[in-house]
């Protein structure tokens, strides 16, 4: 790893406890710092200040932390294993697919579905299918604009069969399932950490071992098999990966867009390498970085008006998209 690197990847690592700091203590109820020592090491949940920062405002910077870097990593794996600087799991339609999954199993009304157990496999479940669906497409069309388009066309299938559910569906359910259509973070509770927090941890650990099979694809797939990397075992583990990051995050988080292709780019420029463990670690940070100030923005906007964090990441991410694109092509 160049000096440049571990510099770039010090700066980020300092910027994100003081973001999350930032992200703890803003808002419109003003904490003191006992409130913060004592939600850690001297819960009551009968004092206000505590219960605040134990039960709302640190799962929600947990959330932030996880989302971010699962959603960076996940379009990661995808650009580099489609060899597209566009591609990305809201793109291509893998948040697409947990998103009908968690459709179905919400609008549905079956309890099983709303447990922390049932949106999970259903947003992996849905997620593996549609991935699995672009893959097999990726094998028949090499142009990587048609691609995009089946991407696109995926997604505008899943959000008409959504439409459709939602017009059979009760009152509540559809009440349950708006709200988490609009992207947030603050759906999350505590207890749902947990879990969040192991399914997290391995895809990331997973994705670790990938590091030299993703070195050798950047250089194609004869060169990879030559090399002796098993390419369809690789594209199999890679759509599994992505589909268990970003399934878990629209899970719980609702569909979250242009974070998975916006940071993986931004970090491309940054650090200016194919190396896939600085790639792997800067993704990590910057993509927990982005969504955190994202929320920040969101908690800061929150006396005038309540934004999903959707709207910001689009806002931020889209002219990125565009400025990515117009690069390509000049």
């Amino acid at each position: 790893m160049e000096k440049r690197h571990r510099i770039l990847l010090i700066i980020a690592l300092v910027l994100l406890p003081v973001l999350a700091y930032f992200h703890l203590t803003i808002g419109q109820i003003q904490l003191s710092s006992a409130d913060f020592y004592n939600a850690f090491f001297n819960y009551s949940d009968s004092e206000t200040g505590q219960l605040l920062v134990r039960e709302f405002r640190l799962p929600r910077l947990i959330m932030a932390i996880v989302a971010g870097s699962s959603l960076a990593i996940a379009g990661m794996l995808m650009q580099t294993l489609f060899k597209n600087p566009l591609a990305g799991p809201y793109i291509l339609g893998i948040n697409s697919g947990a998103s009908i999954a968690v459709a179905l199993g919400t609008l549905s009304g079956i309890s099983m579905f709303s447990s922390n157990i049932g949106l999970i496999g259903l947003a992996l479940i849905g997620a593996l299918v549609f991935g699995f669906i672009v893959l097999g497409f990726s094998l028949f069309v090499r142009n990587s604009l048609s691609l995009l388009l089946v991407g696109i066309m995926i997604g505008s299938f899943t959000s008409a069969i959504t439409s459709l559910l939602q017009t059979i569906s009760s009152a509540d359910s559809l009440k349950v399932f708006t709200i988490w259509g609009m992207g947030s973070l603050q759906q999350v509770e505590l207890s749902q950490i947990g879990i969040i927090t192991v399914f997290f941890i391995l895809g990331i650990f997973f994705s670790f071992f990938l590091i030299k099979p993703l070195n050798a694809l950047v250089l194609g797939e004869n060169a990879s098999l030559l090399l002796g990397v098993p390419v369809k075992n690789l594209r199999i583990i890679i759509i599994v990966i992505t589909a268990l990051l970003a399934g878990l995050v629209t899970a719980f988080c609702g569909p979250i867009a242009f974070v998975g292709l916006a940071i993986p780019n931004l970090c491309k420029m940054l650090f200016k390498t194919q190396q896939h463990l600085v790639l792997l670690l800067g993704n990590i940070l910057l993509g927990a970085l982005f969504l955190i100030s994202c929320d920040i923005l969101v908690q800061g906007l929150e006396p005038f008006i309540l934004v999903p964090i959707n709207v910001i990441t689009s806002i931020v991410g889209a002219p990125f998209v565009i400025f990515i694109i117009l690069k390509r092509l000049a």
